[in-house]
């Protein structure tokens, strides 16, 4: 089993019913969804690998778990807890390093107060990458402060290497982009830029290796200050 904490629309959100349609499955009931049609591209295959992870943020990048799933989601409980929720930024669709993304549209120091809290709460029940895992990473081009975040959080894009962002497609080609871009951008409408406020975090789990990733519970940020 992985685990992976992220944020994802509340399922009463527009953004929840419009951002699983473009991906083509809905991560809380793991329901096929039709997509939209996109001319002379293949939304399938531009969505596939997104789809597989559901519509999220990452905040805990997927680790397997080492130790017991009652022990780690009690960790996970208690983290909630003791974290307030806060107002969200409008979020927009951008261009980021090729795939695109939803995006916060306003500085928010909350995001990456959360998602720190997140890697290192968990980090205890994180079973050492595999080097075949170290290896695709590395394939990348790691600076040496991400080499460094790899080797010890598992993942080079953590702290100040993290960037929040909601994954909507494959790294896509200018060509490719000129469609896709206008296209996710009407299809989600209005529905990124609304008000919301973040108030629980998500725990996804996949069952095995190549499974989609399903939410397996929203855990509730606290309703009062620590």
């Amino acid at each position: 089993m992985r685990l992976a904490l992220y944020w994802a629309p509340d399922p009463a959100d527009p953004l929840h019913a419009r951002g699983s349609a473009w991906l083509g499955r809905d991560a809380e009931t793991g329901a096929a969804l039709a997509q939209p049609a996109l001319p002379d591209l293949d939304i399938a295959a531009l969505t596939a690998d997104a789809r597989g992870y559901g519509l999220h943020a990452t905040l805990k990048p997927p680790f397997r778990l080492r130790g017991r799933w009652e022990e780690a989601l009690d960790a996970a409980r208690a983290l909630a807890a003791r974290l307030a929720p806060f107002d969200l930024p409008p979020l927009a669709v951008q261009d980021l390093d090729g795939f695109l993304a939803l995006r916060e549209t306003a500085p928010c120091p909350g995001l990456r107060a959360l998602a720190d809290a997140c890697v290192e709460a968990l980090d205890p029940w994180r079973a050492p990458p595999e080097e075949a895992e170290l290896a695709r990473r590395r394939r990348a081009g790691l600076s040496p402060r991400q080499e460094a975040l790899l080797a010890r959080w598992g993942y080079p894009y953590v702290f100040e290497e993290w960037r929040f962002h909601v994954t909507l497609t494959r790294r896509l080609s200018p060509a490719e982009t000129s469609v896709a871009l206008p296209a996710v951008t009407a299809f989600l409408g209005d529905a990124p830029a609304r008000p919301r406020r973040v108030e629980a975090i998500g725990l996804f789990t996949q069952a095995a290796p190549g499974a989609p990733f399903l939410i397996a519970q929203r855990l509730p940020l606290s309703t009062s200050p620590s």
